[in-house]
């Protein structure tokens, strides 16, 4: 896929199945996290993958959330199978790291331009990824489950695998709205 055409139609895939990123193909979607935007090198963000079996471990972590938050035992099923919608999930957290000139919201930018640079890559090798926040991306005992500190946050889930059909291509949007002469 070329640059231009992977960043201008850009698009979540929801339904993904087997097989997941092989080990090279993974290894091109961190080398290319490595490139995000990083004032003073902190590389202020971290990433926990879960594939195979690990995946339900995940689940697990959203079901006694679910529990404790007292939804139904229903939606805690269902919180247990979320993992269990692609080969691979990466939680993708904020790794901050107190320093004079990198403020949070700088770091958190950063932690956020790696994910978007995995999922590109994962595009890019012909694979599908959605990026998932939620309600568990802000709970602290799934923040807990994955070793987070109180100053860290969860930037997303990135589901990747191959599509289980072509990518859905959103229509264009009225970008040039957002922009204006300074």
């Amino acid at each position: 896929m070329q640059a231009l055409e992977l960043l201008t139609t850009r698009s979540s895939m929801p339904r993904l199945i087997e097989p997941g990123p092989t080990a090279e193909q993974f290894a091109v979607m961190q080398k290319a996290a490595g490139r995000a935007p990083d004032h003073m090198a902190l590389m202020p963000y971290r990433f926990v993958v879960f594939q195979g079996e690990q995946r339900q471990r995940l689940g697990s972590i959203f079901q006694a959330a679910a529990q404790a938050k007292g939804l139904s035992e229903e939606a805690c099923i269902q919180a247990s199978q979320m993992p269990l919608r692609a080969p691979m999930v990466i939680a993708c957290l904020l790794d901050y790291q107190a320093h004079e000139k990198v403020p949070r919201d700088e770091q958190f930018a950063s932690a956020a331009c790696a994910t978007l640079l995995l999922q590109q890559a994962a595009f890019a090798q012909g694979l599908g990824a959605i990026w998932r926040t939620g309600w568990f991306a802000e709970d602290a005992s799934v923040q807990a489950a994955l070793d987070a500190k109180s100053e860290d946050t969860i930037v997303g889930f990135l589901y990747v695998g191959t599509p289980a059909v072509p990518t859905p291509i959103k229509p264009e949007k009225a970008i040039a709205d957002k922009f204006s002469d300074g």
